[in-house]
């Protein structure tokens, strides 16, 4: 009866547990707004940032803030200034050419899986539907729009891969990729390539081409590598 009594009771606490509503807290608030500031170019690389400012402009305590700053600290987002501070970290050319030599790889071979695993064109149709809604931008000339379309486009063939160990490696690079991106869609030539390279891979994957996918997608990556070192370069310079 004790032990009965115990394990009944053990059993109640954990019930109680499980129904107190999920709440973020106001660090992890402060986190996500600040990495999003930083991931969309709204505070540019080498902005210093200061715990006792940020808590004053917000109207919170600095214990949150400094849980964000730490935090993106450690996702190295932000670096710590020795004479006080912090300063966002700008991308640096091994940054680029690490990143975009493993996107090359992972991502090819998403959509080779893609091409393998797909269920037909019920499965293919939102793929579709992204490359048209994001030609409609371009014609129209709104380049903004582009960017989170070509994101959702490459989430959903990462998606048709089936395989969520890869899907996630390749999230884990979402922050620099949304980053690179900002650069390679900035001008309508390059926007304009990019769609081209979307439509081919859609066809591809519904051929279940895949050593044509493979090595489409392979060369739509290592193409905006080169995209982004260029950039890089001119800045570096001015």
């Amino acid at each position: 009866m004790g032990e009965a009594g115990n394990s009944q009771s053990k059993n109640s606490g954990f019930k109680t547990l499980k129904s107190l509503p999920e709440r973020r807290s106001l660090g992890q608030d402060v986190y996500g707004k600040l990495k999003q500031a930083i991931v969309k170019g709204d505070l540019p690389p080498d902005s210093r940032l200061i715990e006792s400012r940020m808590a004053n402009v917000l109207g919170i305590s600095r214990t949150p803030v400094r849980e964000a700053i730490h935090k993106l600290e450690r996702e190295g987002l932000l670096r710590h200034n020795p004479s006080g501070g912090f300063f966002i970290v700008g991308l640096t050319r091994s940054d680029i050419e690490e990143t975009f030599g493993i996107r090359s790889v992972l991502e090819s071979y998403a959509a080779r899986l893609a091409a393998t695993h797909h269920k037909g064109e019920e499965e293919l149709d939102p793929l579709e539907q992204k490359i048209h809604k994001y030609q409609l931008h371009l014609d129209q000339g709104d380049l903004k729009a582009l960017l989170q379309i070509n994101t959702e486009f490459h989430d959903l063939l990462y998606a048709l891969s089936r395989s969520p160990r890869l899907i996630k490696m390749i999230n884990d690079l979402h922050d620099q990729i949304y980053r690179f991106r900002q650069v390679l869609l900035k001008t309508e030539e390059n926007a304009r390539i990019s769609n081209e390279d979307h439509k081919l891979m859609l066809k591809l994957i519904s051929k279940r081409d895949l050593e044509g996918v493979e090595s489409l997608v392979r060369e739509h990556i290592l193409r905006g590598q080169g995209i982004v070192l260029k950039e890089f370069d001119i800045q570096d310079m001015a």
